[in-house]
């Protein structure tokens, strides 16, 4: 685990605010087109499917008539939802009160179960399942930052504004966690020092986190910037499912792919030490002056 309070932190989150990376996911917040045609396919009838596996994670991006769900390991599925899809919220004692919703309650950053049914041309979601407490999170998150998810530019002003102002944050720490080439899943170590830094944030009062993405140099721009997303997606995932951070103190995350090196690409060791996610715990400058 390494750990650093330097300027040198500044200089990737200030390049966040001026050139956003082209990858953001977009989510369009719209009822499901009963007329959907999928890889050039027209879906079938939902009776004529056989059921698909149960899919568990934080649902990261929409777009039309398909939904993406990213894994605690970072495995990202693409589901195709329509006019038959279930959604239900759950709470209360043992998820009592349960209620049925709309496909376009699904709003980005909410964890989710899945069923699914498979056909070839994908997996479609039967039922998107998830606590009443999450989607009101995910609404406050949505409502505060206003970024309605309808296209990628408004995501993308929506991001640039949440860091336009960083430096009117201070960082109290920053925790890099290491990954394998061109994977997204976490070790075991670093899942481990994940939650030692959500209980350590935990104590700061009005602390909020960073996550930031990274890549060494192999492999081409768009590779990288998808992969470093996705390790971002894994870390962020990991801290609100099993190290219990909330999301409203998570700001947006982002991947700059091999942007900003901590050492030299061109060795082992350097591109090691590259292959990595920031977990940054910023404070803003007013509150911790008082």
């Amino acid at each position: 685990m390494r750990k650093t309070t330097t300027s040198r932190v500044m200089m990737p989150l200030a390049a966040l605010a001026m050139a956003m990376p082209a990858a953001l996911p977009a989510v369009a917040q719209q009822a499901a087109d009963p007329n959907i045609v999928v890889n050039g396919e027209p879906l079938p009838d939902p009776s004529t499917m056989t059921a698909g596996p149960e899919i568990k994670g934080v649902l990261t991006a929409r777009s039309g008539d398909q939904i993406r769900v990213t894994g605690a390991d970072g495995t990202s599925t693409l589901l195709t939802v329509t006019e038959a899809t279930e959604v239900k919220s759950s709470g209360g004692l043992f998820g009592a009160n349960r209620k049925t919703l709309t496909t376009g309650e699904l709003l980005n950053g909410l964890p989710v179960t899945v069923k699914t049914l498979q056909w070839s041309g994908g997996l479609v979601a039967s039922r998107v399942s998830f606590k009443s407490s999450d989607l009101k999170v995910a609404s406050m998150i949505r409502n505060g930052t206003a970024q309605q998810f309808g296209e990628q530019t408004a995501a993308t002003e929506a991001l640039r504004g949440r860091l336009g102002d960083i430096d009117k944050y201070n960082i109290k720490s920053t925790t890099n966690v290491y990954f394998d080439t061109g994977k997204a899943q976490l070790s075991d170590q670093a899942k481990a020092e994940l939650c030692n830094a959500a209980t350590t944030a935990q104590s700061t009062d009005n602390a909020l986190l960073l996550v930031v993405g990274y890549t060494d140099s192999t492999g081409s721009q768009e590779f990288n910037q998808t992969l470093s997303e996705r390790r971002a997606g894994s870390v962020i995932n990991y801290l609100q499912q099993v190290c219990h951070w909330q999301p409203y103190r998570m700001l947006t995350p982002t991947g700059m792919a091999e942007a900003d090196p901590l050492a030299d690409n061109s060795t082992y060791e350097g591109k090691a030490q590259n292959r990595r996610v920031a977990v940054n715990v910023l404070v803003s400058k007013a509150v911790d002056m008082q």
